[in-house]
């Protein structure tokens, strides 16, 4: 880290801002001409897929169609730094735990199979033929339901399906992913009220649109391409509005790095037309408020002849619900929805005004909507507030939930699911000849509490950092050494390689930009983005190292090992040529995979089937149905009225992906050389008694036995509502507990962790 500044920047996003950061990054990382050179075919149709968010990619793409933090994904996959067995005879395990997340990433590429060698503490290289006889030993010891088969979001399809048919081979459904941490919400929420477990927008809805709403979704960072969609909605005067705890600079203003124009002269586009910084958890409020608003409009139009506000014959033809949601927005009264969602009276009928005026609108959201105990209530609650004027299943409408890593909706469609129910078992079974396990299997916060509890002996973790994105660090990583298998399918080192089972192996796997050539030749991949297009994906770099191995190569492998042959499913086969794979898959999955092998890389990809945009609703009542919530905070019992306990939303910089650090700058928000930061409203740093600047302890504020603390965070004066802290995630998630989640999905409710800010104490040094 560099000496700490915190200044304001006034700049927008994108612009130069994002072009210095990128040149910076490739010269860091020792690709400066070759990287710049590769990301001309990220997202292109005859190139790769960004590895990083997964936002659409269009049928015409822009000369360069990618973001800063999609270029930043690329080059840290695609760097010149190397992590060989050299490093770990340089390195003990106990020396590279005192690492940052970003001191270890930045390091590069591992190259070679590793094991854990207890006498030593350092990882060794194993061959591959012994490191997958190994796993496979021990995982045949093992009781099948005490093993965990984890996905990250980054798999393409075909290792998805291929890994979810060894674990229920193996005799599992315990597929948990990282969709288990953010969008489970939307899973269990949108299938329970519209019958899809996804958004229901295409990118084309963007191009015909009169509204966009935002809900907690930082697209500055998390998803910037759309940035693009969303500057061509303002050129046509489209509104946008805004709810949110803080003011990013990504929903404020944008200048295009692609427009010579706007970069020469400096200017920006006005995002938001309406920004309201809503309180952690006020959602359900905010929207309670403006469905409020418009159904007394409409009363009100109606007795006087004037036209509808609602859409009375969607709402009689496709919905159920209807009077007790009205009945239940008739019941709430203005200082209790003003007082939750920290917004006036006047400011919600402000945004509702021009929802009323308006016809085809998008409803856009992410974790500031999911991650809170009543995550699938305030998700159910926007379909509400959509289903009122008939916005599903009308061009240029619908809701539009931005997934994170760049597959992870697709991983579930393939059958990475802890839900028998959302598996095709029986079809599974006449395929391939076995009887698939039906008991429901754990999801991310079930496998923590199995960890904890003993009961979980094995992790098998593709892709991803799981110790460091789950909550209750300390208490998970002290659990974690109790297993006794751990397997972690990586291109680069990690926390969670150095929090370790008794057994301990790090297979290295080739990236996503990488050529893969197997027996068939050179192959390609696929994977479904945010609005349910599946595309293609061709590698275009050497692979970092002869001896790494591509990750459907290593299921496969491990698949062997592990299991008894079958005539019905040649492993061998499928690695040889992928497109076996997508036969598979769309044999699997008939009415959703129509020859993917032929579409995959047709200009926009191929959409998959949404009944819900076509107003088909499989629900239990056959409709669309309107919800009502249990109150109208999003974490009911998480509020007291002690004034020293605020409501802690852990954050990312724009310096990061998920639990990968690229730099300690969050630019929007002034941050320089560090990350350990609390973000605090003026009057409650006043309130407490605490300067700017001010080194102190946040410690959770919980009804459990355990004590959850992270110090040495510096106090920053933020507009951030008054009872909300900010401070980024991971590096705060010890804070959470395991227990706090949503009730429905189970997904940790990172939004808002009750917490005490406590002045750090000073350090005697003696003489």
């Amino acid at each position: 880290m560099a000496d700490p500044k915190i200044e304001p920047y006034d700049g927008p996003a994108g612009g130069w801002g994002s072009a210095r950061s990128l040149a910076e990054i490739l010269t860091r990382e020792q690709i400066p001409v070759s990287g710049a050179a590769l990301l001309m075919k990220q997202n292109k149709h005859d190139g790769f897929m960004c590895v990083s968010c997964a936002w659409s990619k269009p049928a015409k793409p822009n000369t360069f169609e990618y973001c800063e933090n999609g270029a930043k994904a690329t080059v840290w996959e695609q760097t010149a730094k190397r992590v060989g067995p050299d490093f770990f005879a340089r390195h003990s395990v106990t020396e590279l735990l005192t690492w940052t997340d970003y001191a270890l990433e930045e390091k590069g590429r591992l190259t070679h199979p590793l094991r854990y060698d207890a006498g030593t503490d350092r990882y060794v290289a194993v061959s591959w033929e012994d490191a997958v006889a190994e796993i496979g030993r021990e995982l045949r010891a093992l009781d099948p339901n005490s093993v965990i088969y984890y996905t990250s979001g980054r798999a393409s399809l075909e290792t998805s399906y291929m890994y979810a048919l060894m674990a229920r081979m193996h005799g599992t459904n315990n597929l948990p992913d990282s969709s288990n941490m953010c969008h489970e919400p939307t899973s269990v929420g949108l299938k329970a009220s519209i019958g899809v477990a996804v958004g229901t927008t295409i990118l084309e809805d963007f191009e015909a649109t009169d509204l966009i709403f935002f809900f907690g979704q930082n697209v500055g960072s998390n998803a910037p391409r759309m940035l693009h969609p969303l500057q061509e909605a303002r050129k046509r005067r489209v509104p946008i509005i805004t709810f949110n705890p803080l003011r990013e600079r990504g929903l404020e203003r944008f200048t295009n790095p692609q427009s010579p124009t706007e970069m020469v002269t400096r200017s920006s586009t006005e995002i938001s037309t309406q920004y309201h910084q809503v309180k952690a958890g006020g959602d359900i409020a905010a929207i309670t408020g403006m469905c409020k608003v418009l159904i007394a409009a409409d009363r009100e139009a109606m007795e006087v002849g004037r036209p509808r506000i609602l859409d009375v014959d969607f709402i009689a033809e496709h919905t159920h619900g209807f009077s007790e949601f009205v009945a239940y927005c008739d019941g709430q009264d203005w200082p209790a929805i003003e007082a939750r969602s920290g917004l006036t009276r006047e400011a919600i009928e402000a945004a509702a005004s021009v929802y009323a005026r308006a016809r085809s609108v998008i409803a856009v959201y992410g974790m500031g909507l999911t991650q809170h105990r009543r995550g699938t209530e305030g998700v159910q609650m926007l379909v509400n507030l959509m289903l009122l004027r008939g916005n599903i299943g009308r061009p240029g409408a619908g809701l539009c939930p931005v997934r994170g890593h760049s597959n992870v909706q697709g991983q579930r469609t393939v059958g990475i699911t802890e839900k028998p129910d959302l598996a095709p078992l029986d079809k599974l079974k006449e395929l391939y000849g076995f009887e698939p396990p039906r008991e429901t299997g754990r999801n991310t916060v079930e496998a923590c509490e199995g960890i904890v509890a003993g009961e979980v002996k094995a992790f098998i973790g593709l892709g991803g950092n799981f110790i460091r994105a789950v909550p209750d660090t300390v208490r998970m990583e002290e659990a974690w050494r109790g297993q006794r298998l751990t397997v972690q399918i990586s291109t680069k080192l990690n926390r969670s390689h150095l929090v370790h089972g008794a057994v301990s192996y790090i297979l290295p796997c080739l990236g996503r930009i990488e050529v893969d050539v197997q027996a068939s030749g050179p192959q390609s991949v696929s994977m479904e983005d945010s609005t349910s297009c599946f595309h293609g994906s061709r590698g275009q770099t050497k692979p970092v190292s002869d001896a790494v191995r591509s990750e459907t190569w290593i299921v496969a492998e491990i698949a062997k090992a592990l299991l008894p042959p079958n005539p019905k499913v040649d492993w061998d086969a499928w690695v040889g040529d992928y497109a076996k794979v997508r036969d598979a898959i769309e044999a699997t999955y008939p009415e959703v995979f129509h020859d993917l092998n032929g579409r995959m890389f047709d200009p926009g990809g191929l959409h998959k089937p949404l009944a819900a945009r076509d107003r088909k609703w499989a629900t239990e009542t056959g409709k669309a149905n309107f919800t009502v919530p249990g109150g109208l905070g999003s974490d009911p019992d998480m509020h007291t009225e002690r004034r020293d306990v605020l409501d802690l939303i852990t954050l990312r910089s724009n310096d990061q992906f998920n639990t990968t650090i690229y730099g300690y700058d969050d630019r929007f928000r002034g941050v320089k050389g560090t990350r350990m930061i609390l973000f605090m409203n003026g009057n409650d740093m006043e309130r407490l008694g605490l300067s700017d600047g001010e080194s102190v302890d946040v410690v959770t504020e919980a009804a459990d036995e355990f004590a959850r603390e992270v110090g040495g965070l510096r106090v920053i004066k933020y507009g951030i509502p008054e009872g909300n802290v900010g401070g980024y995630y991971p590096e705060l998630n010890p804070l959470i507990p395991l227990w706090h989640h949503d009730a429905q999905a189970k997904t940790p409710a990172a939004k808002a962790i009750p917490v005490r800010i406590r002045k750090a104490v000073p350090i005697a040094v003696s003489d």
